[in-house]
């Protein structure tokens, strides 16, 4: 029997001495290496943080103690050894055990987290929580070096070194994100990484001084500009230090023993700690360690090859960042903007085609929103390729930034819609909500890759706040279309027999729609599909002409219901007194969980078969319904 069939919670892991742990470590490797080849996930980082997961758990005592994740892709080992390993087959599959910590699987998983930058003002407000109910409880954030980029995290370390609260930050510094790490923060922590000795010699002379006899005390208080000198020549930790952290490290992340000694010693230092602890993304599978980035988020893959088991499709974010590279070519003031994610929006290409008009600013969605303002401002033209769901988080910026002034900013909204396993933090099924009460921006949403590229070559020309928001995955072409010119601002018809159902798809929903409509017409209900294309400014002349000759109206789209598209066109309706109902195919008020996406589609009733029942049922329930 393995080691890790014994760990059933983390009290288990108390029990076991240096030599079961490295057992225990590598057996882990192996587990995590085999089940996640066959769900898909996030490998290197994990595989990164098993010694530090392993001590942190032996060292604490969660849940009494709490451990917090900051973004949680991370965070599979604390499940392994929380009592989910016999679940971790489901992991990140439909009504399986979620990829990020989730506070209703686990009272070990204290925060749901999944948005990087935000487990400091967690860790915070549980301390200051802790400390109102006279509680002693340890409370314990473990961030990266990449997240420390995002402004939330800096507000925290701020706030969190002003209060003296009794707080530990685990820095996890791996030189990584989900790209490599940019930014002054990072090269200060590559000095730490290659300057170590600082928090020994500090010590040192500390120690030394006090123990002069009869002057060593006078001596110490006298020596405290002179410790502020060497600490400024050495400079490790100055930065934390300077905003009131006691700073301990760097120290050897995969050193299970020497992890252990210093979580032991730094619980008996009161006040906010930082402990900055160095580990390798994808230890133990050297495909892994070789290509950190790649393994950040996979599919099934390989084990002995490392090479994914999916075959590779021309993506919608390969299109925008092949498309940004003609653009970039034919004008010398495109700009591409990119929050630590140049691999997964396509711009890897361009960053290295075009090195100084590629801007990489970090976990920093706010700072790139207004960087680009600015960049607009002194009248170039950048593009933000940014995922939906994080785009969210710089909504402010992109109101009172870009579009109060009416700047030429492109946003290209990576992911839009259901994205699949990552589920409820990661899905973009708001952005049209959230962006289209804003005045001034124009938003598409192209049904197909031509599409898409089409919207790209329209953006360069155009002139003020423009968002273009795709889904994940392969691009698909459908073959209808009308060659309508995006300049018109039309909506497209895209597929025609009648008028008894007006068929209104957003973007790569159209797909769907125009099968539904096949199968209709097959079953003697005439349609009209039409694809708006501009999701703001709504083209209401063929709104209206369209649905004056109907009898019903259909919207079929990748947003919530609530303030979505559909709710638009019914005001339309409303305000031009036409009193039909619109009928929406979107998601309900509720936060979606994860599952892969055809799962979601056929749960949420974004299919084919849902839409054709739904419409048949409408008009007549005799009439034979297409057999599916």
């Amino acid at each position: 029997m393995k080691l890790l069939d014994k760990i059933k919670s983390p009290e288990d892991l108390k029990k076991l001495n240096s030599r079961d742990v490295n057992t225990l470590s590598n057996e882990i490797r192996e587990f995590l290496i085999d089940n996640v080849s066959k769900t898909g996930g996030h490998l290197a980082s994990n595989l990164g943080v098993v010694e530090l997961t392993l001590a942190l758990h032996s060292s604490f005592n969660s849940p009494t103690d709490k451990i917090i994740w900051d973004v949680g892709h991370q965070s599979y080992v604390h499940k392994l050894i929380t009592g989910r390993k016999d679940r971790f087959h489901t992991l990140r599959q439909y009504q399986g055990i979620s990829g990020f910590p989730k506070r209703y699987e686990s009272e070990h998983d204290h925060f749901d987290t999944g948005h990087s930058s935000t487990s400091i003002s967690a860790a915070l407000g549980m301390a200051s929580a802790r400390d109102l109910k006279n509680e002693k409880n340890a409370v314990v954030a473990v961030i990266g070096d990449g997240a420390l980029t995002g402004g939330m995290a800096l507000e925290a370390l701020n706030h969190a070194g002003q209060s003296k609260k009794d707080v530990i930050v685990v820095l996890n510094d791996n030189e990584m994100s989900i790209s490599e790490n940019v930014g002054g923060i990072s090269n200060y922590l590559n000095k730490i990484r290659t300057t170590p000795i600082y928090s020994r010699f500090k010590d040192d002379v500390e120690h030394f001084i006090e123990r002069i006899p009869a002057i060593g005390k006078s001596v110490y208080k006298t020596a405290e500009k002179a410790k502020d000198c060497v600490k400024h020549f050495f400079i490790p930790g100055v930065f934390f230090e300077e905003l009131g952290f006691t700073y301990v490290g760097p120290i050897d992340g995969h050193n299970y023993e020497e992890l252990c000694s210093a979580f032991k010693n730094i619980r008996n230092i009161s006040g906010p700690i930082l402990l900055h602890v160095i580990t390798k993304k994808g230890k133990g599978y050297s495909h892994a360690e070789n290509k950190p980035e790649k393994y950040h988020g996979v599919g099934p893959f390989d084990t002995k090859t490392g090479q994914s088991l999916g075959s590779k499709q021309i993506t919608y974010s390969d299109i925008v960042g092949d498309t940004l590279l003609e653009l970039a070519k034919e004008k010398e003031e495109v700009v591409a903007i990119t929050a630590a994610m140049p691999a997964g929006t396509g711009l890897m290409d361009f960053s290295k085609k075009y090195p100084n008009r590629f801007f990489d600013v970090g976990i920093a969605e706010q700072h790139a929103v207004t960087f680009a303002a600015g960049i607009a401002a002194a009248g170039h033209k950048p593009y933000f390729a940014v995922y939906s769901t994080f785009l969210l988080r710089g909504l402010d910026q992109v109101i009172h930034d870009v579009c109060l002034q009416n700047l030429s900013v492109t946003f290209l909204i990576d992911r839009a819609g259901i994205v699949g396993n990552d589920g409820e933090t990661h899905h973009g099924i708001m952005d049209i909500s959230m962006l289209f009460p804003i005045p001034n921006l124009t938003i598409l949403s192209p049904k197909d890759g031509v599409e898409l590229k089409e919207m790209l070559k329209y953006s360069l020309t155009f002139d003020g706040p423009l968002a273009i928001r795709y889904p994940r995955g392969e691009a698909s072409t459908i073959e209808h279309c009308s060659n309508l010119s995006l300049e018109k601002k039309s909506a497209e018809i895209i597929y025609e027999t009648g008028n008894d159902a007006l068929v209104i798809a957003t973007g790569h929903l159209n797909n769907i729609a125009l099968e539904a409509c096949y199968q209709l017409n097959s079953s003697g209900i005439k349609t009209t599909l039409l694809n708006p294309r501009f999701i703001k400014p709504i083209d209401e002349k063929t709104i209206l002409q369209r649905t004056s000759k109907c009898k019903n109206v259909y919207v079929v789209e990748d947003n919530y219901k609530l303030g979505g598209f559909g709710s638009q066109i019914q005001s339309i309706l409303n305000n031009n007194g036409i009193t039909k109902e619109v009928k929406i195919f979107g998601l309900p008020d509720r936060f979606i969980e994860h599952g892969d996406m055809d799962t979601l589609f056929q749960v949420y009733g974004l299919t084919a078969e849902n839409i054709v029942d739904t419409i048949i049922d409408d008009f007549d329930s005799k009439i034979v319904k297409y057999s599916f």
